[in-house]
């Protein structure tokens, strides 16, 4: 009877030791289960949080820029056209300087930026170009007006310099053959005021021309801006806007 019960006590024991030992053993099974997801976990956010991460995932950018960088162009162009068109009064022309500056200016700019980052390589390119030639207008505009004397020798150079836009935009305006008629226009419509203004260095009513052109390229700049709005927020899809393909 005393042999059976030291059995039935050590065969006890030895069952509980085995239940110990396979307990712990599961636990460090989890722990180390827990570790490797927790790495993985970290390896998942580290990826998530890299610059190249965020360079490949544009969602980021969930908005449209490209409403925002054609009104930053066409209401800035439009108001330098009042001056060029004689409507307003060469006064007029410092307020024109701090709207070149931050709207047409850095305001295309950053539409510009987002478009690239979003992959719209026409877009950004056009609209960081655009932006560009707006802040140094600007500043170009702005030593011309405070010490005259520097920029009259230089009728020559403003020529060639509004011609060189002017086959920019040119070449900007094959791209949007396959965009729309809207982009079209502003385009082309870009393309002659930048050629009159070239001419309009040395013939007044040039220059009086591509204040008119120039104002009919910046309100159609307004009217493709309105129109992409009003088709991403309201499904109003306004013409000028359907997509083409020319060539």
């Amino acid at each position: 009877y005393i042999c059976l019960c030291s059995s039935i006590f050590t065969m006890s024991l030895t069952i509980s030791s085995m239940k110990d030992s396979a307990r712990s053993s599961g636990d460090v099974a989890d722990a180390n289960a827990m570790k490797m997801r927790d790495s993985h976990v970290a390896v998942d956010f580290a990826i998530q949080d890299s610059p190249r991460a965020l360079r490949a995932d544009p969602a980021w950018v969930r908005g449209n820029p490209g409403p925002f960088g054609l009104l930053c162009f066409g209401m800035t162009t439009d108001m330098l056209m009042f001056i060029t068109t004689g409507w307003a009064e060469k006064t007029f022309l410092p307020t024109v300087f701090c709207y070149a500056a931050f709207y047409g200016g850095f305001g295309q700019l950053i539409a510009g930026v987002l478009e690239l980052i979003k992959g719209n390589t026409f877009a950004g390119t056009a609209f960081s170009s655009y932006g560009c030639f707006w802040m140094g207008w600007f500043l170009l505009e702005w030593l011309s007006y405070e010490e005259p004397t520097l920029y009259l020798a230089a009728q020559t150079g403003k020529t060639l310099w509004c011609g060189l836009w002017a086959f920019l935009t040119a070449f900007f305006f094959v791209v949007t053959l396959r965009k729309n008629g809207s982009l079209m226009t502003v385009f082309s419509t870009l393309v002659i005021t930048f050629s009159l203004l070239a001419a309009g260095v040395h013939n007044k009513n040039c220059e009086t021309a591509a204040g008119y052109f120039g104002f009919f390229c910046g309100s159609s700049a307004i009217y493709a801006a309105f129109a992409m709005l009003y088709q991403d927020e309201l499904g109003i899809v306004l013409p000028g806007v359907r997509p083409v393909n020319y060539i």
